[in-house]
């Protein structure tokens, strides 16, 4: 794994995760953490020092297969010796147990991580705040299965990635645990705790679920009863849904966008108005599952991959349910940009660019130039073989640009050098 270059300081090489088996204890009203975390992973090399991202915690003890290591813990890091160095190929495990008051990581997006709400929390990480409430190897090519456990006062609702598989409740406290086996990159990786009602929006073969504020319940069942229709509608163009189940939860806070995290999706109290008023935005984030979570970026230059699709799919989902075509949407997009500077170059937009507007939608026009230059069907014959060919993996730019041109006789070597690589609006 070769550092991020965006963010070189997240990450650590030298391994690759495989599972992460996370007990926390979460007491709201103090907003007090206390986890236990096994990481399993396999050693790239030899190793005589393992590390792992984590904030600003109080670290209890730390075992490397079961034997207890020497530490230390600065700057976000932890720094782990096994008692005797880890053989290139090993599979080894870590055991870190922590406690203290989860803080978000500060970042030039803003804090990112676990953030204390009213009656609850809400975990909101990409891209760096994972080690705000978990030990980790934060770099988003790390993909690993997940199994969550999280106890917290019976009153509350906790919701985390995956499928509930346990609930148990004694003293007044309840835990809940919930297993993710297809493999997740730190990033997406959520709790959710707050006073919430739990809603079925679908059932069948991939169930849907919302945990919702009560004063909201009705609201939420009209705002995003199309989301069935959403699901079944980007199968069909994107390939099966990726995951065993998809959930929503909607705080009871205002949020400036909704966020994705895997296999859920996180709105504000803002987003629901009972009038369907951001369809668009429940559209997004589901179309995230395929492009983001089931094919997540190997590195943050290739942002556009997650972004661009996702709001590409808000405009397919609008051609496909009664409103305006992609090709409407397109050129307002295209109109807005030209007034915007030209400086911006979409495979690589730069980590203070990364989350810019013109990535989303010079991403999208990407893709809708591409679907006018070699057809419908050949199109939607590429996005399938895309999720396909990489479900569950790690992707590139020049890994679809390449399986691109697979799919169509027309040389696009100039259509993804105008769009992708240079500055100026084709």
């Amino acid at each position: 794994m070769r550092p991020d270059p965006y963010l070189p300081g997240n990450g650590n090489a030298g391994y690759r995760t495989a599972h992460y088996d996370l007990d926390l204890d979460y007491r709201v009203g103090p907003g007090r953490l206390s986890g236990r975390a096994t990481i399993t992973a396999t050693a790239d090399r030899m190793l005589a020092e393992v590390s792992l991202d984590l904030g600003l915690f109080r670290v209890e003890q730390v075992l490397v297969d079961g034997v207890a290591a020497r530490y230390r813990h600065r700057a976000g890091k932890l720094r782990i010796r096994p008692a005797q160095p880890l053989a290139a190929g090993a599979l080894f495990t870590v055991t870190v147990r922590y406690a203290g008051a989860p803080r978000p990581i500060p970042s030039r997006w803003g804090d990112l991580g676990w953030e204390r709400i009213d009656h609850g929390a809400l975990v909101a990480s990409q891209p760096t705040g994972a080690p705000s409430w978990f030990p980790c190897n934060d770099h988003p090519s790390d993909k690993a299965s997940y199994r969550i456990a999280v106890t917290a006062h019976a009153r509350h609702t906790v919701v985390a990635n995956g499928a509930l598989v346990s609930r148990s409740t004694a003293a007044n406290r309840t835990t809940w645990v919930y297993e993710q086996p297809a493999p997740m990159p730190t990033y997406l990786a959520t709790v959710q705790i707050g006073r919430y009602a739990l809603v079925d929006l679908a059932a069948g073969p991939i169930p849907q679920r919302a945990a919702v504020p009560p004063r909201l319940r009705a609201a939420v069942a009209h705002d995003f009863a199309r989301q069935p229709e959403m699901v079944t509608a980007f199968a069909r163009l994107f390939g099966p849904y990726p995951f065993g189940e998809y959930a929503v939860v909607v705080v009871d806070e205002v949020l400036e966008v909704p966020v994705e995290a895997h296999g859920l999706s996180i709105f504000g109290a803002n987003h629901v108005d009972g009038r369907r008023g951001s369809e668009r935005l429940v559209a997004h984030e589901l179309a995230h599952q395929w492009f983001g979570n089931s094919l997540t970026v190997a590195d943050w230059r290739h942002i556009w991959l997650n972004e661009g699709f996702a709001k590409y799919a808000e405009w397919l989902w609008s051609e496909r349910s009664g409103g305006e075509p992609a090709q409407a949407h397109a050129a307002r997009s295209h109109a807005l940009l030209a007034t915007q500077p030209q400086d911006l170059r979409v495979a690589d937009p730069g980590v203070r660019r990364m989350f810019d507007d013109r990535v989303y939608q010079r991403g999208a026009l990407t893709l809708h130039a591409l679907r006018l230059a070699i057809g419908d069907a050949s199109f939607f014959a590429l996005l399938r073989d895309w999720t396909q060919s990489h479900r569950h993996g790690t992707v590139t730019t020049e890994q679809f640009t390449t399986l691109a041109q697979r799919h169509t006789s027309r040389a696009l070597d100039g259509l993804f050098a105008a769009w992708l690589y240079e500055p100026d609006l084709p």
